[in-house]
């Protein structure tokens, strides 16, 4: 591995039960996870849940880990997908809920009207992105929104980089299918699928 793993002498410390460690953890992580998890779930709460097992588990495997096999945000975003997979597949296929919630941790206080706005948006993909397959969601969740490389989502998917460009072509296209048929505001600018 070229580069060296920040986390390791962070996992170090909470395996030695260091409580500032623990903290320092949880403040490190736990915006990513709540995001990546509450795109995938579409509910805050079931974000919430996720992310509380996710930081069991690394005070679980913070004395055991080893370092080199894996980075260990691989690991954790591996943790956090298949916690939400566990979930998904316990609703079975009752649909992904538009909750305003989960709208709370990409919220960044703009002007009011900018809010309505922003929210009217994030309501409207949020929509589009629960109309996807899971794993054309999951592929785009990792990519854009994660800001995983195409060779990290893929590795995280267990797909080969092929099989996850082809889920994101059709991501794409399925998102741009359901914004231009369903009425809402206007698109965000660039950067967003």
């Amino acid at each position: 591995m070229k580069d060296t793993d920040p986390d390791v002498e962070l996992l170090a410390r909470i395996g030695n039960n260091e409580p500032a460690a623990i903290n320092e953890m949880v403040t490190r992580k736990l915006p990513r996870l709540l995001a990546l998890a509450s795109r995938i779930l579409g509910d805050a709460d079931e974000a919430r849940d996720v992310a509380q097992e996710s930081f069991l588990r690394i005070w679980r495997q913070a004395a055991s880990w080893r370092s080199g096999e894996a980075r260990f945000d691989t690991w954790l975003h591996r943790v956090v997908l298949n916690l939400c997979h566990d979930h998904l597949r316990r609703r079975k296929e009752r649909p992904l809920r538009d909750d305003e919630a989960m709208n709370e941790v990409l919220d960044s206080a703009p002007a009011p009207d900018e809010q309505l706005e922003a929210a009217a948006r994030s309501e409207h993909m949020a929509a589009a992105l629960a109309s996807l397959p899971d794993r054309q969601r999951e592929a785009i969740v990792l990519q854009y929104y994660q800001e995983l490389s195409n060779i990290d989502a893929a590795a995280l998917m267990n797909i080969s980089v092929e099989a996850l460009e082809s889920l994101l072509s059709r991501a794409r296209r399925n998102l741009r299918s359901y914004l231009d048929d369903t009425p809402g505001p206007a698109r965000p600018g660039r950067g967003k699928p």
